[in-house]
């Protein structure tokens, strides 16, 4: 098994070996954030890499969007791509490290660049960082890869462990507006922590 630590992710970026990035804002999530009409949540995109979703929501009008990633590569990137985007939100960090709350969470090629036995510890921490009736919305793959990962595939059975006794499940179903590459393979989620 490949150590998936800082090292591994900035390798890829300076390589340029980032088969995940698609080069814009995931739709799924673009159609989600066009949705909400708070545009102060607290919002967080782990993994993100080049962090599209991110800027997107700024220039929508989220004044509380947070990037957070393991590897300083895409964040040096970002910063002078996007000089007007707040430095501060921008997090240098391992994931299961970071220590704030949040309204929402995207969850865009995160979850299937961790190590699969990371996830029961993933659904845990994206319930500590979400605020009481903070959503976790994102795409996961469904389906299996013929090669070892990352990316590491999975299915709906195996992913609702993970989430059912921590969220309501608002929505776990085929993404109909995936990336075209990735159309019939993913899952759109949406989760909500309680209130209580």
């Amino acid at each position: 098994m490949v150590l998936l630590d800082e090292n591994f992710w900035s390798d890829r970026y300076k390589l340029g070996l980032t088969g995940w990035d698609i080069g814009s804002p995931s739709k799924p999530l673009v159609q989600n954030l066009d949705q909400i009409e708070n545009k102060s949540f607290r919002v967080l995109i782990p993994g993100a890499g080049n962090a599209y979703e991110a800027y997107y929501a700024f220039l929508k009008g989220f004044s509380n969007v947070h990037v957070l990633d393991i590897s300083q590569e895409p964040l040096k990137k970002f910063r002078l791509k996007y000089p007007d985007f707040p430095k501060e939100n921008l997090h240098h960090q391992n994931f299961f490290h970071h220590n704030s709350t949040y309204d929402l969470i995207l969850e865009q090629t995160f979850f299937c660049a961790l190590d699969p036995n990371l996830r029961e510890h993933y659904g845990q921490k994206m319930f500590e960082l979400l605020n009481p009736g903070g959503r976790l919305v994102g795409v996961l793959f469904d389906r299996t890869f013929d090669f070892q990962g990352p990316p590491f595939g999975g299915h709906q059975e195996e992913y609702l462990t993970y989430f059912i006794e921590k969220f309501e499940i608002e929505t776990f179903e085929p993404c109909y507006n995936s990336f075209p590459e990735r159309l019939g393979s993913e899952l759109f989620v949406k989760l909500r922590k309680s209130d209580v």
